[in-house]
């Protein structure tokens, strides 16, 4: 089975760069992996964070469409929660109509920042917790496609005049949650198994299956399946290479917040955690795809056979741009 691999991409805010720098970085490595054949380029949504630099997908996607020339460019994802889905359907395609044939919109249910982010995000109005998120999503397809019931009481509005360009619709997932949902609703899933490696089975993709072919909808369905992957010339490197990301996820489990570590620094933290951290962070560095070209392809190729999939994304989150931008030069070198 030929895999097409795609990008996944969450800003980190490199230790060795300011802040206000991590866009335009990923501007840098998206027209890096146009050229090196990447299938799709999706941006990531936080709020609140200091460790990623992007709240607003749309935003960063018309920048990066406008500098790259065939690369998929799209959302992994925008949280709908926050938003009115006829704004979201206004926005996808108006990039749809501007860069046609190459815009995806992932939507998810998670809020993608603190409870505080989703209050102020939702003022003056409550924030909604993802209570109505089947039905803004049911809502959101309606408007990009323009087929809502007719006695609906929005069958009416057309978010752009011309409706001959539509952004590819995907539902994001970690743990199965959103899977049958998914399925029912006809969106593509893609499975983001670099949250929740330990939940995260083939499993899901069968009921998601399942349910796209109960609901009778036309078409073959497309799969994704999200990593976390990190690669470097030997597998020592690339262990290493991966610290950060781990210590960040690490950090997160010990109620710590603090920039992104070097991979020295977290070498000499490991050393002077208890045993039972310094488990978990091997625990978590075990999900991870991580070592050179050949070691990661073998395991890429691995997941793709057990999830029955033909598309891998890949998250990359390393202390320098320079790591992560020579990760995918070769990951996708390999192949």
């Amino acid at each position: 089975m030929s895999i097409k691999l795609s990008v996944v991409d969450q800003s980190p805010v490199h230790g060795c760069h300011e802040p206000s720098e991590a866009p335009a970085l990923s501007l840098e490595l998206a027209r890096a992996c146009d050229q090196l054949g990447y299938h799709r380029y999706w941006v990531a949504e936080h709020h609140d964070s200091i460790h990623f630099a992007n709240p607003c997908p749309e935003v960063l996607i018309a920048s990066i469409a406008a500098v790259t020339r065939q690369i998929r460019v799209g959302s992994g994802g925008v949280m709908l929660s926050h938003y009115s889905p006829l704004k979201v359907a206004e926005c996808f395609k108006m990039l749809s109509t501007l860069y046609p044939q190459r815009i995806d919109l992932g939507i998810g249910r998670a809020p993608g920042g603190t409870g505080l982010t989703s209050h102020a995000l939702a003022y003056p109005n409550s924030p909604g917790h993802g209570d109505l998120y089947a039905e803004q999503a049911q809502l959101l397809k309606g408007f990009i496609q323009q087929n809502l019931e007719s006695d609906h009481p929005y069958a009416g509005i057309s978010p752009l005049p011309d409706n001959n360009h539509q952004p590819g619709l995907w539902m994001l997932g970690s743990s199965g949650g959103s899977a049958e949902l998914a399925g029912a609703l006809g969106y593509n899933i893609a499975l983001a198994r670099f949250i929740d490696p330990d939940n995260c089975r083939p499993t899901i993709f069968r009921a998601y299956d399942a349910a796209w072919q109960q609901a009778g909808h036309e078409g073959k369905a497309n799969k994704m399946l999200a990593i976390a992957c990190i690669c470097a010339e030997t597998d020592e490197e690339a262990r290493i290479r991966a610290g950060t990301a781990v210590y960040r996820k690490l950090a997160a489990q010990m109620g710590q917040r603090e920039p992104l570590l070097s991979p020295e620094e977290v070498q000499d933290r490991y050393r002077k955690l208890p045993l039972s951290y310094q488990n978990e962070y091997d625990h978590i560095l075990s999900g991870y795809t991580v070592g050179s070209p050949d070691s990661c392809w073998q395991e890429i190729e691995k997941l793709s056979a057990a999830y029955g999939c033909d598309e891998i994304g890949t998250v990359s989150v390393t202390h320098s741009f320079a790591d992560r931008l020579d990760s995918y030069q070769l990951l996708a070198r390999q192949r």
